[in-house]
């Protein structure tokens, strides 16, 4: 019995919330989207991806891929080093 009056009065309340928003117009004008094309432009770097296989003689190889060259790059010098083949 408490659980009918508890809900039917939330269903209520939130009705009554809602006409008021859609019923007073005025105080929605003054919140905006403003867009911003500098934000729009910005995208996060993908970082490279890299396959390493190790083969039967105890020796590594690997395969980058990746949208900046000069972090496959990067990423293929810091391989080389930390696996000593350099």
């Amino acid at each position: 019995m408490q659980k009918k009056i508890f809900l039917s009065i939330a269903v209520l309340l939130i009705s009554v919330l809602f006409l008021s928003y859609s019923v007073f117009p005025e105080d929605n004008k003054s919140f905006q989207f403003k867009k911003q094309p500098e934000i729009q432009q910005v995208k996060p770097k993908k970082p490279v991806k890299v396959k390493l296989k190790r083969l039967a003689g105890g020796k590594y190889t690997w395969d980058l891929t990746g949208d900046d060259v000069d972090e496959i790059v990067r990423t293929d010098r810091r391989l080389r080093k930390l696996l000593k083949i350099e």
